[in-house]
């Protein structure tokens, strides 16, 4: 895709129909969280207004005229959607607010309101073929078995695929890290839709808690009690009122787990990083809780 350049905002806000020739427009662009590298996302202030104006990705566009269209508060109110070159951009809220990576009890409960308000909204939606589609979603995580290189992780890997193909399905983020939510003192907004699309429900939550480290310099910084408080109170206030048991819940989740840890040893073996950081931590990880499994 063809980047857009400063000079080009102006034009392409007024053909968003937000902007005249007579008023003035400040940008600032984003930097990525891991490596400070600028991206396709721009702060927008226009006189007494301020818009995120980024460049959609994947299915974002998609996932936001199927499912948000009603500007649930979970996510940010979107106010246009044009093409410009090569690339579609989307015209956005502009949240207040910290993202979650220096995780506190209070921001994790509002992140974790949101997200039982959109599931409970969409369990068992018929909606499979929006956003990003189950189909392509369950090819690409069995893709990914073949650079386990590791039997006891391969045998718990397909115990995981068969969870990932049997359990309730719902609208998911799926790659909820916490630096993709937003939180107020008020509410908690799902950001970068990238992937989302009805896929099964414990994709969000696993994501969300499975990266998280009580070494205060960590990229996410989340509590084991913090975890646990999640892990539990997801339950009581979703998945039990789905009848399903608490047992059951656990295990399934533990399998989805079990893959987010599996994401560093796929890596490191498919593009020879065995000897990189997150290759060395997962690995131990991954290989735990498959005995558990």
């Amino acid at each position: 895709m063809t980047n857009l350049h400063g000079d080009e905002i102006p034009a392409l806000l007024r053909k968003m129909g937000v902007a005249s020739d007579k008023e003035e427009i400040t940008y600032t662009q984003y930097l990525h969280e891991e490596d400070q590298a600028p991206y396709q996302v721009f702060e927008i202030t226009h006189g007494e207004k301020r818009y995120v104006l980024k460049q959609a990705k994947a299915y974002e566009a998609s996932v936001y005229a199927a499912f948000f269209n009603d500007a649930s508060s979970y996510v940010p109110r979107v106010y246009a959607v044009e093409p410009w070159q090569d690339a579609q951009y989307i015209l956005m809220e502009y949240l207040e607010g910290e993202n979650l990576q220096n995780c506190h009890r209070q921001q994790l409960k509002l992140t974790l309101d949101a997200l039982i308000d959109m599931q409970n909204a969409y369990w068992g939606s018929v909606l499979t073929e929006q956003g990003y589609p189950y189909e392509d979603s369950l090819r690409q995580r069995k893709e990914r078995r073949a650079y386990l290189n590791d039997p006891e992780l391969e045998r718990a890997y397909d115990r995981f695929l068969e969870c990932y193909t049997s359990v309730p399905r719902t609208l998911c983020h799926d790659d909820l890290l916490p630096f993709n939510v937003i939180v107020s003192k008020e509410r908690a907004a799902m950001i970068d839709w990238e992937y989302g699309g009805i896929l099964p429900y414990p994709v969000s939550l696993a994501r969300l808690i499975a990266h998280g480290r009580e070494e205060a310099q960590s990229l996410f910084f989340m509590t084991q009690e913090d975890k646990d408080f999640a892990i539990q109170y997801y339950y009581e206030h979703l998945i039990c009122d789905k009848g399903i048991p608490y047992k059951e819940y656990r295990s399934t989740l533990d399998h989805f787990l079990f893959y987010e840890y599996c994401e560093w040893v796929y890596v490191g073996n498919k593009y020879h990083a065995t000897d990189g950081a997150y290759f060395k931590y997962y690995l131990p990880l991954a290989k735990k809780m498959a005995k558990e499994l």
